[in-house]
């Protein structure tokens, strides 16, 4: 895998790197249940409650993985339709930020660790939106010239949720602290996250 993570230029890597910390900012339904976990049961169980989100991001890349490999040993072309669609549903995923209001209300957490952890897990593994998500995002910065596709998606998926799941373990914990607070100052992450997907979706348009 390292041998793999030297042959990707580092701008792209960057790029990579950035683009997944500014997405994992976004305050979707795995953050707002990891601070609602938090203002529950305190910073531990909003901390455990991120961890499990990561693990269900985990379950995701495998399933990305084995999918998209597929898909390409059978239609070399799919990869291309694959990144159009992906596109498009990331044209969809700006909108739908841009015109999302402050996430005020953070739903229902919960207070017990472990229970955080598994349900975090849940949340994670069982949203269709996370799927379609993870096929749209991590396939525009794999090229078949360094290597198997799959291969580079395990990496850059694991680079993704590692990042990601420091992000939301520490959304949890600071919400344990900070209480309702946090959940009022999210709005501006929406826009944010907007222009980061519109963004990405021009770069799998124009690459």
């Amino acid at each position: 895998m390292f041998d793999l993570l030297a042959l990707i230029p580092a701008p792209e890597l960057a790029a990579f790197l950035a683009a997944g910390i500014v997405l994992n900012l976004t305050p979707g339904a795995d953050v707002i249940f990891a601070t609602a976990s938090g203002m529950a049961g305190g910073p531990k169980a909003g901390a455990v409650a991120g961890l499990g989100v990561g693990l269900g991001g985990l379950w995701h890349v495998g399933l990305a993985a084995a999918g998209v490999s597929a898909l390409v040993a059978a239609h070399p072309g799919a990869l291309v339709a694959l990144k159009w669609l992906g596109a498009a549903y990331l044209l969809w995923l700006a909108w739908k930020s841009w015109h999302a209001g402050p996430a005020t209300e953070a739903g229902r957490g919960i207070a017990s660790p472990l229970r955080a952890l598994w349900r975090g897990f849940l949340t994670n593994a069982f949203n269709p939106k996370v799927a379609l998500f993870v096929i749209a995002f991590l396939p525009q910065f794999t090229d078949p010239a360094r290597g198997p596709v799959w291969q580079q998606i395990v990496l850059l998926g694991v680079l993704f949720t590692f990042t990601g799941t420091l992000i939301t373990c520490s959304y949890g914990a600071l919400a344990g602290w900070a209480g309702q607070a946090l959940g009022h100052r999210m709005g501006v992450l929406n826009k944010v996250a907007a222009v980061m997907f519109g963004g990405l979706a021009a770069r799998l348009v124009w690459e």
